[in-house]
Parts: C-alpha cells; structure tokens; sequence
C-alpha cells in the first residue's frame, strides 16, 4: 500500500549496526524512511532485511469506536459510554508509550486507530452543545480520553522526536498526505475541539502540517466552496437563496419555499444548530491558523459572507422573536447560539479583514503598501449595500479605526473613497441609535408567563439597582423567560452555576462570572445571553473578563493571626523554638541612664566619616616631573570611560556660559551630620533658598516633547497636500439646507467652485474619456 515512499534499496551500514558490525557511536543515524532492520522469516528462519515501517511491525490490537456521552445521563447509557472510553483511554495510553517505529507503524498500518480517532473528532462534544450536567465520571473519563486524543494527534504532526529518532521531511509529509493521517476536516475539527486553552501549541502543529506538506493548501482551496456551499444550503433551507444564484433548472413546486417565520420549531432548531456549528468552526480554524486567509479571499469569501449575512441573520432573529408562545426554554437556548454565531461570523470577516489588508501595511514599507490599502477599499466598496452587517460589525470592530490606520500609512490615500466608505457605514446607522444599539438590542423573542401579583412578587419587581420600567425586557432576550433569583447563593450551588457559564464560555474568569449572576440575580441564561450579545450593564463592562474568583479563606487560628512588635525576629517565640535569653534584658543595665544614652554619639560620629570621603573628588591628578611620557599617555584614557558622545558639541551652541558647564556642583555635607557654625544662622540658609527658587530648573531639550513632534509632522502633511492640490473639504456647505428653503451665498459659491474643479479629483475627466473610448469603438453605442 505505502511501496511510493518505502526505500528500495538495502542500507549495508544500518544492517552491520542492527547485526553488531561495526562501531555505532561513528555510524550516522538515519531517519526512519531510511533505516532497515534485520530479523528472521517466520516461515523459514531466515534472516531477511526489511524497511523499519513495514505491515509486519504492526501489533494486533483492535481500537473501538467512540461514541458520544448519553443525554439522558440513563443508567444504562453511562455504564456503556464508561466501558467504552475506558477501552479507548487504555489502548490510546499504551499507543504513547511505544518506541518511535513502533509507533509510526500502529498508525501508518492500523485502520481501526484511524476510524477510532475519526469517530472522536466527529461525535465528541463541543462547547455550545446542549448537554445536561453529566455525572461527575462522565465528565473526568471525558477529560482523560480528551487529553490522549490531542496529545496522539500532536505526536502524529511531529517527525522529529530526537536526534536519533526522526523521519526525513520530504518523507514525513508523504506519509501524511498518502495515508489520510491529516486533513482539512480533521484539522478543523482539531481546532473546534482543542482550539481552547492549547491555541499555540495547535497553531504550530497545525503550520508544521501544511509546511512539510504543501499540498495541503491545494485541499484547502478546494474545501473553500464546499464551505461556501454549505452557506448556500443554509439560505435555502430557509427559502433565502436569491434568483439565479443557482445553474440548475428548478422545478415548479420549489418556487414554493417555506421562511424561517413558517417553518416548524424543531426544523428552526436543527437550521440555528447548523448555523452555529458552521460558524464556530470557520472562526476556531481562521484564528488558529490565520495564514489559510489568503486562500479563502480567493473565492471573494468576505463579500459572500457579508451576503449571506444580510440574507440570514434578520430573517432567523425576526423569526426566533416572534415565537414568543411556544417553548421558552428551547427559544432561549436557540436565541443564545443565533448569538454566538452572529459575532462568529462578524469576527472571522475581521480575521479575514485584518490578516488579508491591516497587518501588511502595519508590516510592511510605505512603498508596498498601496496594493493592500486598494484591497481593503475595494472589499469595502463591494459591502455598502449590506446595511444590517455594516451596522454589526462596526459595532465590534469599528472601521472609523481602520480609516485611520490607513491615513496614518500612507498619504496618498484616496480621500474621496474613504469618505464614501464612511458615510456610507454612517447611513448603515440611520434609524438606529448607536449609545442604546451597544447596551439593548430588540424586545425578548420569548417572555415568562405571568404570574398572580397577589400570591407571589415578581423576581423582576426588586433588581438589584434601580433600572428604568421597560429596561428589563428590552435587555434580557430570550433568556427573560428563566425567573432572577432573589435570594444569595453560596456553597455548591454556586458553584454550579459558576461551571454552567464558562462550560459555554471557558475564556472567561470566575471572578467576573461570579460579578454577572449577582448582577443579574443568579440568572445563568441572562449572563450568557448578555455577554455573547456584549451588552453588559456598565458597571460589568469595566471588568477585566480574565478575573480570578476571590475565594475566602478559612478561619485562621489566632496563634497564626497574632502580630506584634516582635514578629518574625529573633525574639518571636511563636515562629522560633529557641530563644537566646541572655540577649533579653530585664529591666535597666547597671550604669546607665537617660543623659549618657542621649549623649552617646557614635553613630553619629560613623556616619560623618563615612560621608566625608565624598567630598574628597580630585579632577586633575599632579604628576611628577620625571614621569615618562608613555605613562602620561597611557593615564589619559581609561577603558571603563564611554567616549560616546566625546565627538559630539554637548552644549556647545546653549545660551549658557561656559563655567556653568565645566562646574562642578560642590559637594553638600548633610543637615543633620553638619557640626555648627557660629555665624551661620537662619538668614543665610533662607536666602540660599530663595537664589535655588529664583534660578529654577533649566529645561532639556535632549528629548523634544512629542506633542510639537506631531504639530510639526501635521504641518508638513498639510504642506504636502497643498502642494498636490489639496483643498478643504466644503461638503458640509455644498449640501447646504433643504430645498425650498433657500441656500446661502456660501453655498452658491462652494457649488459653483465644485462644479468647476471637479476634474481635480480622483475619476476626473469622466465625460471626455467616455467620449474618447465611445469614438475608438469601445463602448458599443
């Protein structure tokens, strides 16, 4: 099967070094594509030679098929999923631990390993599936079996393990390529199911893959329009699929098509399902492996999914809202992943965004700049029309900041169409409040039933702070339909809840999780909803969402707590088995008193000698008259001197006078070691102080202060584009007020002056052009 890549030829070294010929510390090690063994022939007893990977090597052992956790959590369903994980988590251990050709072997040769680590990457559960809360060995036999797949996978995606155990590269891509150990589902898999908490290490699995294995990239480039298609099926399950999108002839009775708002719940419900599905994995494999952009924008990927965008998302969100009478809980969950795969699908245009058009111009030279900025224009220019996902994204990722990074590059961007681009995304806002759309979206798809004001308060007539009336169900979703909880919960329950958030939400921390449900009363489906809709209350917002849980310590004996003046030195009994007592002193020693400790100024004394040796600073050595001139030369450089800045006029062109830069600043005895003076007194220490005052410090202008640094650049900018031609926008007094109102002089004159300069700008000379190419014969007429 594998006879492409397995040597023909027999290794005459390996062998005298597998037989014991030789000296093996001088025979070079080879890869193991390369190496060939020596054993006997079962059959005959012979001693034959053979590749180390070959079908032989293979142990017999039988992988199992995974299967998911059971829902139901039923008795039965666990006991069978744990008797079959643990037979997986035990073969794939035993796996690990084989030597390196053995291992390659098992898994170049051994089919169930593969159709056992395909079944986990397609059936293991991801993070926003609907799960009960499973048992607890459920939940750590699944941890385990987790951490053998990933760590299998990783060790599949690396040929070098040592410097004696190795496959060549050229071969170790082959191997991978031939055999279908990798590929673009798995790896999308891969990043969907450990893109969590293992990101680098993945990403550099991943980028090894494709790296020794170039064909990689062709596959990747095929897939892209089965994930285009998938899109496509999306927008035809809910009767969206615009006319012509499709070359087949369609039958009469597809016409008919059933939308979101018709169609049957559970149908709603598998549609949203696949939505989220598709839309998380794109985004876990874009953000792992963000060099597979280029290949994507390829097939104009960020225009096909701005359309399918506007086409979907307004449909299922009206669809969701207005089932307000049936399943709350179901339309709560649906309305929480229609959520998350709307800001899914926002972000990975922006990965796309920013790895295709903004990094290279932040990477890159002013002068190859100029293609990725046309890039970026033109993807935009080509998305005006899609209002609702301009709205959204620049929501998230406002494009004002990427204009800018764009005017910051280069100043020769063109003004018009990034103006253009702008009011346009200003116009996608019309009829939309932009404070209100970042903190409430539209009313609650689904509502509690009422409840008898008499018999029970609502949980929603006490918040926790005041809000206004209609606050509440404006802001809280489908989730409005799960009840607050009014009282404090601690201990285990909370904990609960705790664990319940960051299974669907792992990149926060517990701290800020915890801040959430106290703020939204204990309520885990409105923190969800609220967070993946990032419409927090302003006082959560400010939070740092990586915040540690502050967990509170126990009581502490008093033993442990006490402190005193005596803590922690050598006196302390209670951190100290053993004291010195004849250091303790009880009472006053024989022969002092209060004068002769006052009077004792030893330390003083110590102190005054030891600043007085800094005072003792000599500039000019004397040298006798006998001394060589070698020994002067030599005395007149040091090694340890920075000559630096010796060539350069330090001061030289300063105001100042020249004892002020030669001078030294005169050593100052300190206050408290200065013996007394007796015609010193007060006054002269006063007007010292004054004389310091009055002279002040004198600025440095070694470092210029960086807001004169901008005036200066901004000022040459403007200079520039005077130069070219650059005049003050007047578009605010070109549009002047509205008509049958009349216009003002100015407004006349900017008209007048824009109607006769035009042709300064970009697509000038449009008319005459036209003309010129319609008399040549290329503008059919």
């Amino acid at each position: 099967m594998n006879e492409k890549w397995l040597p023909s030829r027999s290794f005459q070294s390996s062998q005298r070094n597998e037989t014991g010929g030789g000296d093996p510390s001088k025979m070079p090690t080879l890869p193991l594509d390369e190496l060939q063994i020596t054993e006997k022939d079962p059959q005959t007893g012979k001693l034959r030679t053979v590749p180390a990977l070959h079908p032989d090597q293979k142990a017999d052992r039988c992988f199992v098929i995974y299967k998911a956790p059971p829902v139901d959590n039923c008795a039965a369903g666990v006991e069978e999923y744990l008797e079959r994980a643990a037979f997986i988590a035990d073969d794939l251990d035993w796996l690990l631990a084989l030597p390196h050709d053995k291992f390659w072997c098992q898994v170049i040769f051994d089919e169930t390993l593969q159709k056992c680590l395909d079944s986990y990457l397609r059936h293991a559960p991801r993070k926003f599936d609907e799960l009960s809360a499973p048992p607890s060995a459920v939940s750590d036999m699944q941890k385990r079996l987790h951490r053998s797949v990933f760590l299998t996978f990783l060790r599949m995606s690396t040929h070098k393990e040592s410097k004696d155990h190795f496959i060549s590269p050229c071969a170790f891509g082959e191997i991978l390529y031939n055999n279908f150990l990798f590929d673009i589902p798995k790896m999308l898999d891969l990043c969907v199911l450990f893109g969590k908490g293992n990101g680098p290490l993945l990403q550099k699995m991943i980028e090894n893959i494709f790296i020794q294995q170039s064909s990689y990239y062709n596959d990747l480039d095929e897939t892209v329009p089965t994930i285009l298609q998938v899109l496509s099926d999306i927008l035809q399950r809910c009767g969206l699929q615009s006319e012509g999108a499709s070359t087949e002839p369609q039958r009469l009775e597809e016409k008919v098509r059933i939308n979101p708002g018709a169609m049957p719940l559970q149908e709603l419900r598998d549609v949203v399902l696949y939505l989220c599905d598709t839309a998380t994995t794109l985004w876990a494999f874009l953000d792992v492996f963000p060099l597979a952009c280029q290949t994507f924008q390829k097939h104009d990927f960020c225009s096909r999914l701005a359309s399918f965008y506007e086409l979907s998302i307004p449909e299922l969100e009206s669809a969701i809202k207005k089932r307000r009478r049936e399943d709350s809980k179901l339309l709560a969950d649906l309305w929480q992943r229609f959520s998350h795969s709307r800001k899914k699908l926002v972000e990975v245009f922006h990965i796309l965004i920013n790895q295709i058009c903004l990094l290279p111009i932040l990477e890159s030279s002013c002068e190859n700049i100029q293609a990725f900025i046309e890039d970026f224009l033109q993807i935009f220019s080509s998305l005006l029309q899609e209002k609702r996902f301009l709205r959204d994204y620049d929501e998230l990722f406002p494009v004002v900041d990427d204009v800018s990074l764009l005017q910051q590059a280069s100043s020769a961007l063109d003004e018009t169409r990034t103006a253009y681009i702008l009011q346009a995304v200003e116009g996608a806002w019309e009829g939309v409040d932009r404070k209100k759309a970042s903190t409430t979206k539209d009313s609650s798809p689904s509502k509690a039933p009422e409840r008898p004001r008499a018999s029970e308060p609502s949980p929603r007539a006490a918040p926790t702070q005041p809000k206004p009336a209609n606050h509440e169900d404006e802001c809280a979703g489908a989730a409005a339909a799960a009840p607050a909880a009014t009282a404090r919960i601690s201990g285990v329950e909370l904990d609960s809840l705790i664990s319940q958030v960051k299974d669907l939400l792992p990149d926060l921390g517990e701290g800020f999780i915890l801040a959430c449900l106290e703020h939204y009363g204990y309520s885990t489906e409105q923190v969800i909803n609220n967070i993946l809709e990032e419409r927090l209350a302003p006082a959560l917002s400010g939070l740092d969402r990586s915040l540690n849980r502050q967990m509170q310590p126990g009581p502490t004996p008093l033993v442990n707590s006490r402190h005193n003046v005596f803590q922690n030195d050598e006196f302390d009994v209670f951190s100290r088995d053993s004291v010195d007592l004849s250091r303790v002193q009880k009472g006053r020693r024989k022969g002092e008193n209060t004068r002769s400790l006052l009077n004792d100024k030893r330390v003083v004394q110590e102190q005054r000698e030891r600043y007085s040796q800094y005072s003792m600073v000599v500039d000019e050595v004397p040298v006798q008259e006998g001394a060589a001139e070698g020994q002067l030369c030599r005395d007149d450089y040091e090694d340890e001197y920075d000559d630096t800045y010796d060539g350069n006029q330090v001061g030289a062109n300063d105001a100042d006078s020249d004892d002020e830069l030669i001078s030294r600043r005169p050593f100052t005895t300190p206050q408290v070691l200065r013996t007394k003076v007796p015609h010193e007194g007060p006054e002269e220490e006063e007007e010292e102080e004054e004389e310091a005052e009055e002279e002040g410090p004198k600025p440095d202008h070694f470092i210029q202060d960086p807001a004169v640094l901008r005036e200066k650049a901004e000022a040459q900018r403007m200079a520039y584009l005077a130069r070219r031609g650059y005049r003050h926008d007047g578009s605010s007094t070109v549009t002047g007020n509205p008509r049958g109102h009349g216009q003002s002089r100015e407004t006349t004159q900017e008209r007048r002056r824009k109607e006769a300069n035009k042709g300064a700008r970009a697509n000038h000379n449009r008319r005459l052009m036209a003309d010129r190419k319609r008399t040549k014969g290329m503008i059919p007429s």
